[in-house]
Parts: structure tokens; sequence; C-alpha cells
């Protein structure tokens, strides 16, 4: 790992969890400095009622499975916004 990964890796459980739990709201996304697709589903989630927790409960578990080494090669790294 390289310098900081450490703490990039941490944020895998951080963006994990807020996926599962407040995915609708696009938490997740925020945590991860995905601030227009944060945005996207903030407000996405007014007029689907809250569908897009679904989006953010799939990522969050995605998110978790993956090991530390792939999660910050594709979000951190590559900036992978969507799944």
């Amino acid at each position: 790992m390289t310098s900081g990964s450490s703490s990039d890796a941490n944020k895998k459980v951080a963006a994990g969890i807020c996926g599962i739990l407040l995915g609708g709201l696009g938490v997740h996304k925020f945590v991860l400095g995905y601030t227009t697709e944060g945005i996207i589903m903030l407000i996405a989630c007014l007029p689907t009622c809250g569908l897009t927790g679904i989006v953010g409960l799939v990522e969050g578990i995605i998110y978790l499975t993956k090991s530390d080494e792939d999660f910050v090669a594709t979000y951190v790294q590559n900036k992978k916004g969507w799944f």
C-alpha cells in the first residue's frame, strides 16, 4: 500500500455503512468525495420516495465486500462514481 492508502481504505467501511443505512440520501457518495453524484442522489430521493435507497444499499454492500486494495483502486484512485 502506498502512503495514505490506509485512510483511503478506512473510507470503505464508512461509505459502506452510510450506503446501507442512508443510501437514499447519497451520504456514501459525499463520504467518498463524489459531490455531484451525492447531490444527484439527494435530489432524486424526493420524487422517487426513497427508491434511491436501493442503489445505496447495493453500493454499500459492494463497497464492504471488496478488498481494501480493490476498493482504493476502484473508488479512490480511478474515481468510479457509480456501482
